[in-house]
């Protein structure tokens, strides 16, 4: 099963008013393939909370039950390890990427995935690291 590791702009798109949001329609095709059992998506624990953030600010009266609605939608939480860590931190001072962005990028990395985004800067600092996808071409991946 394919292995898939969504960023939070992605996993917001999930919960946000569609007609505001680019590739709105391939981000509820991913989450949808999650639901189905036909992929599996894997998160770093940081995406509660960049989520949470967003919707805080921008949403607060339909945030929390937003919030629980994707806490129950079965992503998968990765634990820590070294080797992840590792990654992390090779894909920030190699690619001058953020710590955060380069969270998930790893993430899919170790776990044999994509990390997938529409964060077009990252996917222009990082291309040579590989594992990674735009959110309009998840399908193909």
């Amino acid at each position: 099963m394919p292995v898939f590791a969504p960023d939070a702009s992605v996993i917001l798109k999930w919960v946000l008013p569609p007609d505001h949001e680019p590739f709105a329609g391939q981000a509820l095709a991913l989450r949808d393939s999650l639901i189905s059992g036909t992929a599996t998506l894997v998160v770093p624990s940081l995406w509660y909370f960049e989520v949470g953030n967003t919707l805080a600010r921008k949403y607060p009266e339909t945030a929390p039950e937003q919030l629980s609605l994707l806490r129950r939608i079965g992503l998968r939480e990765y634990a820590w390890s070294p080797d992840w860590q590792m990654a992390i931190f090779d894909l920030t001072q190699g690619y001058e990427v953020t710590f955060y962005d380069a969270s998930y990028h790893a993430l899919a990395m170790v776990t044999g995935g994509r990390f997938v985004t529409a964060d077009e800067k990252h996917l222009a600092k990082a291309r040579d690291a590989g594992h990674q996808i735009h959110l309009r071409d998840w399908r193909t991946a």
